[in-house]
């Protein structure tokens, strides 16, 4: 049972959110593995489905309600191992996403979010994660304990070893050196976006005044239209632009130029 739930302080909705999440826990650590199945040592189907329901959970829960999840106080130990044992596979972390992504994207069903439970907690894991127009703002030092970064590799394996980063015994790079780390994901960062150029400066502009919306579905955030025409006459500026942030990004002594 969960050490919290007797406490008057948390809500009887809260209380209800905690005792749903017990029983996931429960359910995981009844297993012999840290997976949903234990027949073979693989996550199955019901993980993956399950997993980005979680993502999004943990990052409105902390973002609305001031619950980190992963705390250990809450000692859900089966949810934190079913996500490290996630963390550690390279395949996982090819198409997990981050806090950033999640912290407002709540599914429909899920109902709206609102603010309140652990206030001190929320306003801080907010402030994490604030948002001014189109700018995030973040404060996020080397691995993040609201949402840990280096469980297992954080980039393709070949990255890493082309950087010279080895993993600790455990598997985890969480002893890795954070300026080898920083510089390994800025080069993986400019190739990604070097490689994808053309297409990612015509998305871009695509905000540009001349810009157009398309007339066959309409979205709530204009900018993330995926059928918007492109406004071709600044499309060359955004490009090289674009192309300055890919040298920035592979010269980290110029970073400060970058930021």
């Amino acid at each position: 049972s969960n050490p919290f739930q007797k406490d008057k302080n948390i809500s009887g909705s809260m209380k209800g959110f905690l005792d749903c999440i017990g029983k996931v826990d429960k359910e995981l650590k009844s297993t012999k593995g840290p997976w949903f199945f234990d027949e073979q040592d693989y996550p199955t189907m019901i993980d993956f489905v399950y997993v980005s329901h979680v993502e999004r959970m943990l990052a409105s829960v902390a973002f609305w309600k001031g619950l980190n999840l992963r705390d250990p106080k809450w000692k859900f130990d089966g949810l934190n191992a079913w996500l490290e044992a996630f963390e550690k596979r390279e395949s996982y972390l090819a198409f997990k996403s981050d806090y950033f992504t999640h912290v407002m994207d709540i599914p429909p069903q899920y109902g709206p979010g609102y603010d309140g439970g652990f206030e001190e907690d929320r306003i801080k894991f907010a402030k994490k994660n604030n948002r001014k127009g189109w700018i995030m703002e973040s404060s996020i030092d080397f691995d993040d304990p609201l949402q840990p970064l280096y469980k297992g590799p954080p980039l393709p394996v070949v990255v890493l070893e082309s950087m010279g980063i080895q993993p600790d015994s455990n598997g985890s790079y969480e002893s890795a050196d954070p300026t080898a780390m920083e510089n390994a994901c800025q080069y993986m960062a400019a190739w990604k976006l070097a490689g994808n150029g053309a297409n990612i400066s015509r998305f871009a502009a695509r905000g540009g005044p001349k810009g157009s919306s398309n007339s066959r579905k309409s979205f709530g955030a204009p900018l993330a239209d995926p059928y918007a025409d492109p406004d071709k006459e600044i499309q060359p500026v955004v490009d090289s632009v674009l192309r300055i942030v890919c040298k920035c990004l592979m010269s980290p002594d110029e970073k400060d130029k970058l930021e």
